[in-house]
Parts: structure tokens; C-alpha cells; sequence
């Protein structure tokens, strides 16, 4: 049997890396687009379950367009920022920034049953990696409507509980602003949360770690909003 040349070995080895090279790039060039609107889709669903609409991605589209009549994008000054579309901002990204460098999307949806919601991205850092969401507030802008959350990374059957429907169940009808008016945000109590208080949540068990995170995540957030929820405040007596 005729022995293959080193020469003749590297330029085919070269011709198939080049091949293999040439059909990942087109494979990626095709598929982005569908892993794009899958995005979308997904950002599109968790923004609807902050407003407990029942969805999945056959339907997510339809019902956004549905349930969401309204968004922007605000400074810290709560000035509109027209130029910018409140779907398109990356919070993870605005949230590197300092307070006042920040732009905020607002989301406002109209229920069937004629009362409007205001939904608020929210960006912060788990155990392992980011942990996100929406919070949604009914428009006295201190009660809580629903929350749905997250992650990347966070470990299974501790941390990962955080996007299970539980967790975010307990958001509902908790307050953001004391009875003074004073911004409080919500605080994730370990070993139980009071049932009379009006912030506290329960805890991740075993995912300390990641409740902090949560916990801080929502002060953040949402205390680069309250100038914002405030003044809605004013506008609504």
C-alpha cells in the first residue's frame, strides 16, 4: 500500500478544516435569526407571566400584542428618552452604569378587566451568574402584581427555585413603599417570612447566596424607578 506524504496529509487536513469551518459559519449565519425571534419569544413570555397571563411560544406574540398596550424608555429624571425602544434595552447592561447614566424601560398593560399594569425589568447577580426578570405593580405604583424570575446558571433544586411559579406567586399583593412613603423594596427572609408583612418573601432554602442576590437585585432595580413610581403617584390624586 502507497504511504500518504506528510504534504499530501496537511493540505487535506487543511481543505477539511476549511470546509468544516466554512459549513459552522453558514450553519450560525442561517440559524441566528430563528435564535434571535426565540429571544424575543422568551422576553416576550416572561413579560406577560409578571401579569399572569398564561402563555407559551405559540402564542407569546399574539397575547404580548394583546395584553401590552404601551412602552418606553425613561431616564433618572423620568424624562422619555423617544429615541430608544424600551423592548431593545438590556438591562444587565444599563445596570453597570451609575443611577443617572441609566435608561429604563416601562412596559404598560391593559387587562381584561380595565386595569392597567407596570411592568419593570429587573438585572442582578446570582450565585453563579445573572438572575433577571419583570416585576409588574398595579397602578397605585406600591402593591405588587406578579414577578417572574430567572437565571443561568443558579444550582438545581436550590437557587434554581427562584423561576419556579411558587416563588414568584409569593410577590403578589407585597409592597414597595412604607406606609411613609419611604421606598423599602423587598426583603427575602430566611427561616420564613412574616405573614403579616407587607415586604417580606420567603427565602430560597439552601440558596442563601442567591436570595442576597435577589434581594439586592429588586433594591436596585427597582429604587432607579422610584422617582418615576412617585410621581405617577402625584399625577393619580
Amino acid at each position: 500500500m502507497k504511504s500518504f506524504s506528510n504534504t499530501y496529509i496537511f493540505v487535506f487536513s487543511t481543505i477539511m478544516v476549511v470546509i468544516v469551518a466554512a459549513l459552522l459559519s453558514t450553519a450560525a449565519m442561517v440559524l441566528q435569526p430563528l435564535q434571535e425571534r426565540n429571544i424575543k419569544i422568551q422576553k416576550k413570555r416572561n413579560i406577560l407571566s409578571s401579569i399572569r397571563i398564561e402563555n407559551n411560544a405559540k402564542n407569546a406574540e399574539e397575547l404580548y400584542d394583546k395584553y401590552i398596550s404601551n412602552s418606553f424608555v425613561i431616564n433618572a429624571e423620568t424624562e422619555e428618552q423617544e429615541s430608544f425602544n424600551a423592548f431593545e434595552i438590556e438591562m444587565g447592561l444599563q445596570m453597570k452604569k451609575s443611577p443617572e447614566q441609566r435608561s429604563l424601560p416601562v412596559f404598560i398593560s391593559s387587562l381584561d378587566d380595565g386595569t392597567k399594569k407596570y411592568i419593570v425589568p429587573v438585572h442582578g447577580k446570582g450565585l453563579w451568574g445573572p438572575i433577571y426578570g419583570f416585576v409588574a405593580l398595579n397602578d397605585d405604583f406600591i402593591t405588587l402584581y406578579g414577578a417572574v424570575f430567572n437565571h443561568d446558571d443558579e444550582t438545581p433544586g436550590l437557587g434554581a427555585e427562584i423561576d419556579t411559579d411558587w416563588f414568584g406567586a409569593q410577590f403578589a399583593d407585597k409592597k414597595i413603599f412604607n406606609k411613609n412613603m419611604k421606598f423599602i423594596s423587598i426583603d427575602l427572609v430566611k427561616g420564613g417570612a412574616d405573614p403579616e408583612s407587607l415586604n417580606e418573601v420567603d427565602a430560597i432554602s439552601g440558596g442563601t447566596l442567591t436570595s442576597d442576590g435577589l434581594e439586592k437585585m429588586l433594591y436596585d432595580c427597582l429604587s432607579s424607578y422610584q422617582t418615576y413610581f412617585k410621581n405617577q403617584m402625584k399625577n393619580n390624586k
